[in-house]
């Protein structure tokens, strides 16, 4: 658990601007699909806001422009927004993940000497990795919230963590804190089990052998 808790950690470090900028694209066609359906409601509800949709320009949003933005008017602390809320999801996950595995592991282990099939570590890898990313989900529902960048309409906005759990609970119920959990365990149920079976296979001492010995 304690080695866990240091990988998240270590982890967060690198991912978080890449969260960050992830999150900004997945949001940039919602919130252009909200102005669209906005000027087509002006459009209608008035004859003389007739160019009110066709004012509305459609443009694509790149990672690099994101990024950009962000380091001219925020600098490098603008790439690390939600640092606290991608810790308290990442670090419980990773504490959650490797004792649940490793247990899961052992159960097709023939001997401890001798490694589980690897249909055995993908299942492990699978069902830790599922049930880590529900246990978290709800640290997951408050970082995505506060590291969107853009508000729909009537889209609350957020202080911090505490204002944002609060805010999520009173408005939207607690259900609202498992929301996506499904397909988020879809997602990362496959992706650690690949990653477990690429690990215990011993791919990557496979290649590292093939590396020219150092002279002593």
């Amino acid at each position: 658990m304690l080695a866990g808790c240091g990988a998240g950690t270590c982890q967060v470090i690198v991912t978080t601007p890449m969260e960050m900028l992830k999150i900004q694209l997945q949001d940039a066609g919602r919130i252009e699909a909200q102005k669209k359906l906005m000027a087509a409601q002006a459009q209608l509800s008035s004859t003389t806001s007739a160019g009110a949709a066709e004012s509305v320009v459609e443009t694509r949003t790149t990672a690099t422009q994101i990024t950009r933005e962000l380091l001219r008017s925020k600098g490098i602390a603008g790439l690390y927004k939600g640092l606290g809320a991608t810790l308290l999801r990442d670090v419980p996950f990773s504490i959650v993940y490797f004792p649940l595995f490793a247990n899961l592991n052992k159960l097709g282990q023939k001997s401890p000497d001798i490694k589980a099939p690897f249909y055995v570590s993908f299942l492990s890898g699978c069902l830790a990795g599922s049930t880590a990313a529900v246990a978290v989900n709800p640290c997951d529902v408050i970082k995505t919230r506060l590291q969107s960048l853009k508000r729909g309409v009537n889209e609350d906005t957020y202080s911090g963590i505490l204002d944002c759990t609060r805010k999520i609970w009173q408005k939207e119920g607690p259900l609202a804190f498992l929301k996506g959990a499904y397909c988020r365990a879809l997602v990362i149920a496959p992706l650690f089990g690949i990653a477990q079976v690429i690990y215990f296979i011993g791919i990557a001492e496979f290649f590292l052998d093939m590396l020219p010995k150092r002279r002593d």
